[in-house]
């Protein structure tokens, strides 16, 4: 297909969107035809994205209610290769994308011990661009890699029996040959290293948005208090007003509380320090108020940071009602760190609890506690999408509805 010269570009600029649930560890990105033709790239062809690094994808068309956008839905996966979060805008232009001869491969976790031949994680990357330093993820969900050779009740056994949730495997590419984006094909030698390797790149991320499902209104809301303070500070001061200090969380047990603090601190690549409430009380005298104290200095001294403290309703509770000595110290103690957060740097503090009402009401007041965010029992929609997250890793049959 040629285009006209006034409608080619070399490259674009579009903003970073989340991925669609069934998408996330796939490789691909969507963004509108009209961009598409701009750049001369067709539904799988392979584009170049920069942000603050190099990574590339697999194209694919938009989905229909994102027609005429300027946006583009990458997973976290491939937001973390880009070194993008959502809501930047990253550079995309057309590959030039070399057959790769070797690629090095090593587990994404520490701590994590592997002998896989690497014919058989190589069938399920087969046509997947990388670039050294990418994370991706293996999957024993695609049933067409499924070839009919003597191997394949091997592999077939292989990602049945796979150590890590949902039948996914995360890589982190060491090396490979020839340098530069490469595209993994049958001629390519795929070697996997046992064990973690140091690569110097971003950490690796455990939790994103895409890994929650039903809590779309929710995720809306701690981006806008939550991580656009810790990313852009500098919008707070030039509009003259206080960023949120602490984030209330509420709700029923088991709807997502815990799990949507740990995507935004990866989101915002902050430094996360989850604690429950019961950890931090002692008998002993002033230790409450110390183990306090020192998470607070852990989080000044690793800022941008997010203190997550669940079940905040067992060590702030409502002072008049309780009769013990230990649990007014400590409230009082969180009262006034949290006061001091405005010389803490970018420190905020996230909590959770299913009984807002027991909280002591000092805590919820301008300064403290002032946002609160309810996460509710999803509805239709949202039960669909958290069970297409727990089955995107899973063996499914073809005729499954989806």
């Amino acid at each position: 297909m040629i285009f006209g010269k006034e409608e080619t570009k070399e490259e674009i600029k579009l903003r970073v969107a989340e991925a669609l649930k069934r998408d996330v560890g796939r490789g691909i990105v969507r963004f509108d035809r009209k961009y598409q033709k701009q750049l001369g790239v067709e539904p799988g062809d392979i584009v170049e994205l920069e942000g603050e690094r190099k990574t590339a994808a697999i194209v694919e068309n938009a989905h229909p209610d994102d027609r005429g956008l300027d946006i583009i839905r990458m997973d976290g996966y491939i937001r973390r290769n880009a070194g993008v979060s959502i809501g930047d805008y990253v550079t995309v232009r057309k590959a030039e994308v070399q057959e790769a001869k070797r690629v090095v491969l090593a587990p994404a976790q520490k701590g994590v011990y592997l002998q896989i031949p690497g014919e058989l994680v190589k069938r399920n990357l087969l046509g997947r661009p990388v670039v050294k330093g990418d994370l991706i993820v293996a999957s024993g969900r695609e049933t067409e890699f499924y070839t009919g050779s003597p191997f394949d009740e091997l592999f077939r056994g292989f990602f049945e029996s796979l150590p890590l949730g949902f039948g996914e495997l995360k890589f982190i590419v060491v090396n490979t040959n020839p340098k530069g984006i490469v595209q993994i094909t049958y001629n390519t030698e795929i070697e996997v290293l046992p064990q973690a390797v140091e690569v110097k790149e971003e950490k690796v991320p455990e939790v994103t948005y895409e890994d929650i499902g039903g809590l779309k209104e929710a995720i809306q809301k701690i981006r806008e208090m939550v991580e656009l303070p810790l990313k852009h500070p500098e919008l707070f001061e030039r509009l003259g007003i206080e960023p949120p200090k602490g984030v209330l969380l509420y709700g029923p047990p088991g709807t997502g509380k815990t799990l949507l603090a740990k995507a935004v601190a990866n989101e915002a690549n902050a430094h996360f320090i989850a604690i429950n409430g019961p950890e931090i009380m002692s008998k002993y005298y002033g230790e409450s108020e110390e183990r306090l104290r020192e998470i607070f200095k852990e989080a000044e001294e690793n800022a941008p940071s997010i203190i997550f403290i669940d079940e905040i309703d067992a060590i702030a509770p409502k002072r008049e009602e309780v009769t013990g000595e230990v649990e007014k110290r400590v409230v009082s103690q969180l009262l006034t760190l949290m006061d001091g957060l405005k010389s803490r740097g970018k420190v905020i503090v996230i909590a959770a609890t299913n009984r807002p009402d027991a909280l002591d009401p000092a805590l919820r007041r301008p300064g403290r506690f002032d946002r609160e965010i309810e996460v509710g029992v999803p509805d239709k929609q949202g039960r669909k999408e958290i069970l297409q997250i727990h089955t995107r890793g899973m063996p499914l049959e073809p005729d499954y509805d989806k």
